[in-house]
């Protein structure tokens, strides 16, 4: 499982200043504000991705993409659950493992750190639902204007058009 250790945390405080977040690395055994999921997963409040040595970078890109994917008003408020609507969640999914090749892990391990975690996808597992399943969340993310249509992340964040707002249901992955 690759991690938010010292190896990675230069590169992921890089890609979230990109989008106008912050990374707060936290002490070891510290506890993680906004937690969704409770330690070691990452915490979310506002535009900050709280996250320890041992939280799982896939949970800290999780999170962050949740972040770029909606817009300002639902970013001021922002505590803990992200909320969002199925189409949403399928596209944060999408864009956090495009943003783990940018920071240098490749889809195989994204993917599989994301299998061994519980994410569950029709086609049996994150990589085949990535390559094989996942135009609509492709497509909702160029809408957004988050991915440009040959797939990179613009470094843009917040929704601007069809997006859910924060009375819809919780999706939890």
């Amino acid at each position: 499982m690759n991690l938010c250790d010292s190896t990675r945390v230069p590169a992921l405080t890089t890609l979230l200043a990109r989008y106008g977040l912050t990374l707060a690395r936290l002490a070891p055994g510290a506890a993680i504000p906004g937690s969704y999921w409770g330690e070691p997963e990452a915490g979310l409040i506002k535009t900050v991705i709280h996250v320890r040595a041992d939280t799982p970078l896939h949970s800290a890109l999780h999170e962050a993409a949740h972040v770029i994917c909606m817009d300002d008003r639902r970013r001021a408020h922002l505590h803990t659950d992200a909320g969002g609507d199925y189409a949403e969640e399928d596209a944060v999914c999408y864009l956090q493992i495009v943003l783990a090749q940018e920071i240098g892990l490749s889809r195989e391990q994204i993917c599989a750190d994301m299998d061994a975690w519980g994410y569950t996808f029709r086609l049996g597992s994150a990589l085949a639902w990535f390559t094989q399943d996942a135009e609509d969340a492709r497509r909702w993310l160029i809408r957004q204007r988050l991915l440009t249509p040959a797939g990179e992340a613009t470094g843009r964040a917040g929704a601007v058009v069809g997006t859910a707002g924060p009375d819809q249901v919780r999706l939890a992955l």
